[in-house]
């Protein structure tokens, strides 16, 4: 885990704070042994997946590299290399969805 990640969540407001450490956790959990970094000012984890904490809601975001069509149903944004799903409470936080997700990216 990241001292820098851990900064960057802790300055967050409620409910964002609360679905960040959520979210990390599931990523940490799937993948032990992750790389998690901060990178454009927001956590990075190999490069695939991002979580960013926005005025109202949380964005996780999801390398496309790999993901066949079905995993990318439900994905938000137009990019053409990440995609992005909104949280706006821990309550919107489905964890075997987003396992799912995480494994889907070619790795």
């Amino acid at each position: 885990m990241s001292e820098d990640v851990d900064k960057y969540i802790e300055k967050q407001k409620s409910p964002q704070k609360e679905i960040l450490k959520k979210l990390r956790g599931i990523i940490l959990k799937t993948f032990p042994k992750i790389t998690e970094e901060m990178k454009m000012g927001v956590p990075w984890y190999d490069g695939k997946y991002y979580l960013v904490g926005l005025k109202d809601h949380v964005n996780m975001g999801f390398c496309l590299a790999g993901m066949l069509k079905k995993d990318m149903e439900g994905l938000e944004g137009a990019g053409k290399t990440m995609r992005h799903i909104k949280f706006y409470s821990t309550k919107d936080i489905d964890e075997k969805k987003i396992v799912k997700l995480l494994k889907a990216v070619k790795k």
